[in-house]
């Protein structure tokens, strides 16, 4: 039994159903074409076998969905996604260890500013071993400056050895000053990640889910409309794209901050079928910068049928133009 039905006829072919006899006890499938039509069968075509298709009870009662076939754009777009996605668990999966880690070793923020504190303290006190060890060569340097003045006064020739131990001491004392801007760097650097954790730490040991939602902005950038992909021209640009897609991410959220680091921005799960969880991680493939939005559903059937919308295609498309714009608009 094979028939073309316009979507009005759907209620009255639905009641026919009720009265199948269930000695035949056979699966009835309904499918909708590429114009519309809605077919009803216990049999499908060979060539209507790449749409959605639904399997109906004797009631009319929904068992099963089997989604429609992709094209094989969409399969290639599918593979990228899924690509993109693996990285992006590796950096879920690395923060989630860190989290762990960050727990287990701290009780408190007052434990982790007295490390910080000890931190600091020693940084500061290699710098001023490095300040020392400069003072001393310069104060070197301008003995051996000194000799050599003495023997041109006198008219005699500057030994070479005294010129050798001035290159040298000269030689010392730009190492010694390279060695102190590349403390300070470390000392910086040591400070700014120390402090991100402790943000994190405050955000994971909260209790007040007010003070927890004041917690969200950042993340990312250009390309694959489709993918929901950025692909980032530089550094300065990859870095104001993820302020943009911060932005992007809780706007367009309907739960809560979970996440947020300098590689990821993340909502917490959803929990209702009509919930959207945003996230974007910044993703290095070699010199290539690129920042990639994942989108995320309840797992329920209504829950996949809103991943699947057109309004989730939408969002995910709207994503590497709203970077653009707001990359544009702050030049």
């Amino acid at each position: 039994m094979r028939g073309t039905l316009k979507t009005t006829t759907l209620v009255a072919l639905a009641a026919l159903l009720l009265v199948v006899p269930s000695v035949q006890a056979k699966k009835m499938y309904r499918w909708v074409d590429e114009n519309g039509n809605v077919y009803f069968s216990d049999q499908v075509p060979p060539d209507q076998v790449q749409h959605k298709r639904e399997t109906l009870t004797e009631k009319a009662r929904i068992v099963e969905t089997v989604e429609k076939a992709k094209t094989a754009e969409e399969l290639a777009q599918q593979k990228r996604l899924d690509a993109l996605r693996k990285e992006q668990e590796k950096i879920v999966a690395k923060q989630a260890a860190n989290d762990k880690v960050l727990l287990s070793t701290f009780r408190s923020l007052d434990d982790m500013e007295k490390a910080l504190g000890n931190k600091l303290a020693s940084f500061d006190a290699k710098r001023k071993v490095i300040e020392g060890n400069i003072e001393r060569l310069q104060s070197q340097l301008l003995k051996q400056e000194q000799q050599a003045a003495e023997h041109e006064r006198n008219g005699q020739k500057v030994p070479g050895k005294l010129l050798d131990e001035i290159a040298a001491t000269k030689q010392q004392i730009g190492q010694s000053n390279q060695e102190l801007a590349d403390h300070h760097s470390e000392r910086q650097n040591t400070e700014k990640a120390f402090r991100a954790d402790m943000a994190r730490f405050q955000f994971l040991t909260q209790a007040n889910a007010d003070a927890k939602a004041a917690n969200s902005s950042l993340a990312a950038s250009n390309a694959g409309n489709e993918l929901g992909l950025f692909v980032c021209q530089d550094a300065e640009q990859c870095q104001k794209a993820w302020k943009l897609a911060g932005e992007f991410v809780a706007a367009n959220s309907s739960t809560g901050p979970d996440v947020e680091t300098e590689k990821l921005i993340m909502r917490a799960a959803p929990q209702q079928d009509d919930d959207l969880s945003l996230s974007a991680s910044l993703l290095e493939q070699g010199k290539v910068r690129q920042i990639f939005l994942d989108i995320r559903c309840r797992q329920s059937s209504l829950g996949n049928e809103l991943c699947n919308s057109a309004k989730v295609k939408s969002l995910r498309q709207s994503f590497a133009p709203y970077l653009q714009s707001g990359l544009a608009a702050q030049q």
